[in-house]
């Protein structure tokens, strides 16, 4: 056979008018067999895509058995010319096999992350580095500029993807690759291996057939491929190349990852264009479908879009095609028609249906008898028994965990956390409306199948490899805290195993724990474990005991915690002891453990040394908690607020007594008549000085809050307590301080 026998077909991948003319050229040609750029150790895997269960976008999947986190993956969507070659071969029975080097040689090449940087269209691939020629960064952006485009991109799509008479394109890729590469010298080692690997591929199919051999690789590669070189050079050339047993299989995919955007080297700009214009080839009204599109997307959300509208629109993207001299509307052309028509000029507007346009929502299917990698397929038989379907767009699903499907479906979830799967994100465990309901934000993202491939190496099933993954999290905790909270994972997501593990580390490490923060952190994960106990149907009786030793711990050493803190540090503190003191009103211990904990409560508002903001904490929680009436409240704020004290002790124990209570100064006459004195006493700069501190205080108050605090103030001058009537000097400084404290308390929230 003669080198004539072989074609080559530069395309672009995911170009759906590479596509289309492939599919042509390939029908013209009619080859016994059809080689495509691709790790040549998938090639077996390679006639699963032409299934009819098989739903693109989905992807290859290739991992070092003894390596499975070093996964490469190459997409392939609808629209993809490699896909349709699949197609076309296995329709007519032709040999069909990649060319590429193995996938192995990939796990070594320290430049490349990730296969999907490699195979970047019209040769990206230098694209990441900047010591190369402009035109091999972007080769189809200087063919762009030298046509007078100003991407390539645009130019791209006019001449191909939208060329409705592409004529010999093929042949004119090539020369036009062939002018760019000509003179550029030597290429990078792994695109050099790559092409000659490539070369001796080819060379053996032109001995191993008879008839006409087609070649599908990215453009970029045409020249090297078609160029004539020794046999043993390349052979030489390749000589030392890593080759580690590799594990393939197919996995679905979604539309918004074959983009660009989405850092995806070989994408497209707008994918879910692409798949239209695959879809509306031919047809001279592919652009008043993609409106049809945009209207129904808009009335789906509630806007009301009229025919004339949609008929000005297109009128005007046909307008802006001809003064911009391409060949037919573009994306661009009906998103501007559209943000002028449907959004009267709003160009943020686009953004109500920007992404699940261009981007789409697509999520691919594989076969079910597929060979797949153990937890993906362990995934599948989970989400069908969960009846949960991977979707790409963000959907609601709310639980209730009282049922056994609602507790089944969100154990899979939090399972899947744990492994660093996040399909589901959860935004409402249900402490507002009891313990029994879980609100999660789903949408799949097709790199969590790589990252099923990367958790391998702690179990074949999503059950072993998240308790695996926690156990050895849970080895790893350096903190209490951490602790605890990597228990609640455990026992949340149904872990048997990592719940032992973790509850044995627990009580070891609390044994010999005497960090007050640390104790008093690991409370509160601990307090909505006993919580959940029921729906979980967890044993808490072992867990009841810890907390509450825990929380006699951190009573005993919180005296000696809040003395002389800084300010981050006091802030920390304090925030450590309202959590924990809800947690221990949540689980309500015995009433030896929580006085216990009052007691230390009592002892830091007690302690001469104590940071004011913990004392003033300290004095808030015992007041909620009945420990400090409502007159000890207000006489104690009387002696920590008096003018006598230090201004920044004073404003250090009111933002700790009021920070999470302001509503308080609504009702109780007392604290508000302490405040007031307070505040009075200030002089001007003092009071101004303060003023970020008293909205901090006050934000937490709802508008409705705020303006019934400030009806009780300025009420308040005819009520005062016998001792605080002010004299007419007083009552014109009581005057003068509302005007100060009024549009203070009308503000909106803010941290000012």
């Amino acid at each position: 056979m003669g080198h004539s026998d072989v074609a080559y077909f530069g395309i672009r991948h995911h170009g759906p008018g590479s596509a289309d003319s492939l599919v042509q050229a390939l029908q013209d040609l009619q080859p016994v067999a059809v080689l495509i750029e691709g790790p040549i150790d998938a090639s077996a895997l390679l006639p699963l895509l032409a299934r009819p269960e098989m739903q693109p976008p989905v992807a290859l999947l290739c991992y070092p058995e003894e390596e499975p986190a070093s996964t490469s993956f190459w997409p392939f969507a609808e629209f993809s010319p490699e896909y349709q070659a699949v197609l076309w071969a296995v329709d007519n029975e032709a040999a069909l096999r990649f060319i590429d080097l193995p996938s192995s040689a990939r796990f070594s090449e320290a430049a490349v992350d990730g296969a999907e940087k490699v195979d970047a269209d019209e040769a990206k691939e230098p694209s990441e580095r900047d010591d190369v020629a402009p035109h091999r960064r972007d080769p189809i952006g200087t063919l762009a500029r030298a046509a007078g485009y100003e991407d390539g991109e645009s130019w791209w799509s006019d001449i191909i993807e939208q060329n409705p008479e592409p004529g010999p394109i093929f042949a004119a890729i090539s020369d036009a690759m062939m002018t760019l590469r000509d003179g550029e010298g030597s290429i990078a080692q792994y695109e050099a291996q790559r092409e000659a690997h490539m070369r001796l591929e080819i060379a053996a199919a032109r001995k191993e057939f008879d008839g006409p051999i087609a070649v599908v690789c990215g453009a970029w590669h045409v020249p090297a491929l078609q160029a004539t070189h020794p046999q043993k050079s390349d052979e030489a050339l390749l000589k030392g190349i890593a080759r580690r047993k590799s594990t393939m299989t197919w996995a679905p995919w979604t539309g918004p990852r074959l983009a660009l955007g989405y850092g995806y080297g070989a994408g497209v700009v707008a994918p879910g264009w692409c798949k239209h214009l695959w879809r509306t080839r031919g047809r001279r009204d592919a652009a008043t479908l993609w409106l049809a599109m945009i209207a129904a997307v808009l009335r789906v959300k509630g806007h009301l879009v009229s025919t004339a509208s949609l008929i000005e629109a297109e009128r005007l993207a046909r307008t802006l095609a001809a003064i911009r001299e391409r060949p037919k509307p573009g994306f661009e052309e009906l998103r501007d028609a559209a943000i002028a028509a449907l959004f009267n000029g709003e160009a943020l507007l686009w953004a109500l249906v920007e992404a699940e346009l261009l981007l789409g929502a697509d999520v691919g299917e594989i076969p079910p008898d597929t060979p797949l990698a153990p937890l993906i397929e362990d995934l599948q038989r989970n989400q069908k028994a969960a009846r949960l379907k991977p979707e790409a767009l963000e959907r609601e699903l709310s639980v209730d965990l009282r049922s056994d499907s609602g507790l089944f479906r969100s154990t899979l979830l939090h399972r899947l956390n744990v492994l660093g799967v996040r399909w589901g994100k959860l935004t409402d465990a249900g402490r507002s409306r009891g313990t029994f309901r879980e609100r999660w934000t789903l949408a799949w993202e097709p790199e969590y199948a790589v990252r099923l491939v990367e958790n391998l190496i702690y179990g074949p099933t999503i059950e072993k490899a998240a308790n695996g993954r926690l156990i050895q999290m849970i080895e790893a905790a350096a903190t209490l805290d951490t602790l605890a909270a990597l228990v609640q994972g455990a026992i949340t997501a149904g872990l048997s195993e990592a719940s032992t593990a973790g509850l044995a580390a627990l009580e070891a490490r609390a044994a010999r724990s005497s960090e007050c923060l640390e104790i008093l952190a690991s409370v509160p994960p601990l307090a909505d474990i006993i919580r959940y106990g029921e729906a979980r149907k967890t044993e808490t009786n072992r867990l009841s005991g810890l907390m509450e030793r825990l929380i006699v711990e951190g009573a005993i050493a919180l005296p000696y915690a809040a003395r002389d803190l800084d300010e981050q540090a006091a802030a920390t503190l304090a925030s450590a002891m309202r959590k924990a003191d809800e947690a221990i009103r949540l689980v309500e211990p015995g009433e030896d453990v929580l006085n216990g904990w009052r007691n230390g409560l009592a002892a830091v508002l007690e302690g001469s040394r104590a940071t004011a903001l913990l004392a003033g904490c300290a004095a808030h929680l015992l007041y909620e908690a009945g420990r400090l009436s409502a007159e000890a409240a207000a006489g104690l704020l009387g002696r920590r607020l008096s003018p006598g004290t230090p201004v920044a002790e004073a404003a250090g124990f009111f933002e700790g007594f009021f920070s999470t209570a302001g509503q308080r100064l609504i009702y109780d006459e007392g604290l508000r008549g302490a405040v007031d004195s307070w505040l009075k006493s200030l002089d001007e700069d003092a009071f101004i000085a303060h003023l970020p501190l008293l909205r901090r205080v006050f934000s937490n108050l709802d508008s409705m809050e705020r303006r019934r605090l400030i009806e009780a103030v300025l009420g308040r001058a005819a009520r005062l307590p016998a001792g605080l009537t002010p004299t007419p000097d007083g009552g014109e400084a009581w005057r003068r301080h509302l005007e100060r404290l009024g549009p203070l308390l009308m503000a909106g929230n803010g941290n000012g």
